[in-house]
């Protein structure tokens, strides 16, 4: 990007990868019931299958929400698709498939839902995942990208430096965040190397410090995963800009 980082301006409050508590995560399923409650703000984690074909899913391996075993990286997209990402939240949501990242997020696309994609490489396919996320998400947004219309364009974030690298090798028209559980004393220097426009960290180890430093330097400030009202207004009080949550029953997406 040529742009020098700036302040948030996206949606405030995210649906934790799409339902939070109140649905199975990273289905479409778990996507509808956030827009249910109102929410038009998403995260959600993309990974790649052994065909290269991402699909969005949190865990590198089976067992914990798709039924099955082995690894992602063991079966191909069509096959993914075809498991169950939903019975192991309740009987209601048996046969809930594994979406292809494709149609998940031109889904979300068409039914005027930010994204943010969190770039979740298997081990070992940090650099091809990073690189296949953001090519497709410019396509998906390349009318939005030449308008300079990049409020409506996602934000990739990721834990993987290789991941944010490839992306901005790769397609560096679509802005980046960092992800860091907790901010190295480098920080800023990692979110420089990748041309990164926000600091995404997880709220129980920020401090308003870290916070008013993060903001100083220009970036925009997101916390994961807030499911406190009372934590949320105070980290909202100490700068932070946006943060996702899984209790989308408690607090709604114009939560001040």
């Amino acid at each position: 990007m040529t742009t020098l980082p700036g302040s948030w301006r996206y949606p405030r409050v995210l649906a934790h990868r799409g339902g939070g508590v109140l649905a199975p995560e990273n289905t479409l399923a778990g996507l509808r019931e956030g827009m249910r409650r109102g929410y038009r703000a998403i995260e959600y984690d993309i990974m790649l299958a052994r065909d290269g074909v991402p699909v969005v899913m949190h865990d590198p391996y089976l067992g914990r929400t798709v039924l099955g075993t082995g690894n992602v990286f063991d079966y191909d997209a069509i096959e993914l698709a075809a498991m169950d990402a939903g019975s192991w939240f309740a009987r209601e949501h048996e046969g809930e498939p594994v979406p292809l990242f494709v149609e998940f997020a031109q889904f979300c696309k068409a039914h005027g839902i930010w994204m943010n994609m969190e770039i979740k490489p298997a081990p070992g396919y940090d650099i091809e995942t990073g690189g296949t996320v953001a090519r497709i998400a410019a396509a998906l947004f390349a009318d939005e990208i030449a308008a300079g219309d990049m409020a409506a364009v996602p934000l990739l974030s990721s834990f993987s430096h290789l991941a944010l690298a490839s992306a901005r090798e790769v397609a560096p028209e679509v802005p980046r965040a960092c992800l860091m559980s907790e901010l190295a004393p480098d920080w800023e220097r990692r979110a420089q190397s990748v041309e990164a426009i926000a600091i995404h960290t997880n709220h129980k180890h920020l401090t308003p410090a870290l916070a008013r430093e993060v903001r100083a330097a220009g970036y925009g400030l997101f916390c994961y995963t807030v499911n406190d009202p009372v934590r949320a207004r105070e980290l909202l009080s100490w700068g932070v800009e946006a943060f996702c949550t899984d209790r989308i029953d408690l607090i709604k997406p114009d939560f001040a």
